[in-house]
């Protein structure tokens, strides 16, 4: 009789959680057993590992095998078992030495001849096997993505064989680590292909700079969508850590993670017809939704109110709190959700109200009841209104004079302003406590007189009047000033466009 115990990872949200592959060989009929909450293709693996052992001219035990997945609670589902089950049932009838794996963790699927198979999530399974120090077993294909962790010895292998051969000494696999760090991402878009617009740069520029939402209002074919598309070209490039949260995300999802921009900040831009569902996570195994896969990042909503009400007050919480929490009737998971939201619509159904071509026949309750399908609730939590003009034909054709500032110019203005905020409060300014925003965001007299009399006006609630101070903190730091002046809050208080009457 013979057990090995083979570290491993499952899967819950965007954590690894350890998982010890108990393999029992004992006395009895021949069986292959696999407990510990296995989904069907988990229990599959069993036929797979038969095949990869007996094609790799291994011995497959002709006795009762009994694998158990613990911890036993927890859900386990795909093929990163295989080459951990492989591996237990060579220990544990002696095929291999079983005193060095303590020092491994493996991961993998395995072909019916032994051949590794890239799996999904490595990045999260990487993390946790450096906190745990210890070495990790791995499909070649993953090891761009898991070398993106500092700290972690990575063992690529092609085949069960090598694995084997590794462990025990007959053949040594040459480690990998961390290559040296990654260049800075190349964008094909730039804020210099934007000709005119002016103002609505400025507001992006502020933007970027504090991590604020923002929603356009203009006719087609102003340019909406183009200037939302190159707002990561003027973003800060996220952290080391601030990567590893949104790759570990992709890493999960069924999009994957490019690891030749993982330092860039996402960018998703969902069609108006997307689910509740589709855009905050799901399913009876909890993925992440949209707003997860723009965590640090850009989530872009084309058409705002072309999509259906319920879709969009989902995103209320999230808006506020950073995370969304997915609750189903076995298991609860949390994904992280801070992302920086750029909408945009029409000002009206037919899309031309105030244009200069006089095309607009929208009555004024047809007007009202359009922009009704965005609720006051959700208006509140975006931070800036922008109207997006129509340009003359000229600038169109010549551009300015002068030419147009490109995306580097403006970043490094960004990240000058994002430099100062967070070496005041250790965030984004978006991202204050109403109790920080009191401390940092100190006001004149005159300010204040001027604040109250546009709350007044224009009936802004106490969420709107702390995002206008955000807002007017963010403005002051990209003019380099310690202090709120007046000027930096009338410009904050101009961006709530839509806190208006039509």
């Amino acid at each position: 009789m013979g057990l090995a115990v083979i570290f491993s990872r499952g899967r819950s949200g965007i954590e690894a959680p350890l998982v010890m592959v108990e393999v029992h060989i004992s006395n009895g009929l021949p069986a292959l057993n696999i407990v510990g909450l296995p989904e069907t293709a988990v229990k599959e693996s069993k036929d797979r590992v038969r095949g990869a052992l007996l094609n790799s001219r291994f011995e497959f035990p002709a006795q009762r095998i009994t694998v158990n997945l613990a911890p036993a609670d927890l859900p386990k589902e795909g093929g990163r078992f295989d080459l951990a089950i492989a591996l237990g049932i060579l220990a544990a009838s002696g095929q291999i030495p079983l005193a060095n794996l303590k020092q491994y963790e493996c991961i993998g699927e395995l072909s019916l001849g032994g051949e590794l198979r890239p799996v999904k999530g490595v990045l999260p399974i990487a993390i946790q096997a450096r906190n745990h120090k210890r070495k990790l077993i791995l499909p070649k294909e993953n090891t761009a993505e898991a070398a993106l962790v500092k700290g972690i010895e990575i063992i690529p292998a092609l085949h069960l064989l090598e694995v084997c051969a590794h462990l025990s000494g007959q053949t040594q696999i040459q480690p990998e680590f961390q290559q040296t760090e990654p260049p800075a991402p190349k964008d094909d878009l730039d804020f210099a292909d934007v000709h005119g617009q002016y103002h609505v740069k400025r507001a992006f520029e502020i933007a970027a700079a504090g991590a604020h939402n923002l929603i356009m209002l203009g006719p087609p074919g102003t340019g909406k969508s183009m200037i939302a598309a190159r707002l990561p070209t003027i973003l800060p490039l996220l952290t080391e850590q601030q990567a590893q949260e949104t790759a570990a995300i992709a890493s999960i999802s069924d999009q994957g993670l490019d690891v030749a921009n993982w330092l860039k900040p996402p960018y998703r831009a969902p069609h108006h017809t997307a689910s509740a569902a589709a855009l905050v996570g799901g399913g009876s195994n909890p993925r992440p939704g949209e707003i997860s896969l723009a965590h640090n990042g850009t989530l872009f909503l084309d058409e705002l109110p072309e999509f259906d009400r319920r879709v969009l007050e989902v995103l209320r919480e999230p808006l506020e709190t950073g995370h969304i929490t997915i609750s189903r009737a076995a298991r609860q998971v949390d994904f992280p959700a801070r992302f920086q939201l750029i909408a945009a619509m029409n000002p009206c159904p037919c899309g031309y109200l105030g244009d200069a071509s006089g095309r607009c026949h929208c009555s004024s309750e047809q007007v009202m009841r359009y922009r009704a399908r965005i609720s006051g609730p959700l208006l509140d939590r975006i931070d800036m209104h922008l109207e997006v003009p129509r340009i003359s034909h000229e600038v169109l054709r010549k551009g300015t004079p002068g030419g147009e500032e490109s995306s580097a110019t403006i970043r490094a203005r960004v990240v000058a302003a994002r430099n100062i905020a967070v070496a005041r409060s250790g965030k984004a300014n978006s991202e204050l406590t109403a109790k920080e925003v009191k401390k940092l965001c100190v006001l004149s007299e005159q300010s204040h007189q001027l604040l109250e009399q546009a709350m007044d006006k224009f009936g802004l609630s106490h969420r709107a009047y702390h995002r206008i101070l955000k807002l007017a903190r963010t403005i002051a730091d990209l003019a380099n000033s310690e202090q709120i002046e007046t000027k930096h809050l009338s410009e904050a208080i101009s961006y709530r466009k839509l806190d208006r009457s039509v």
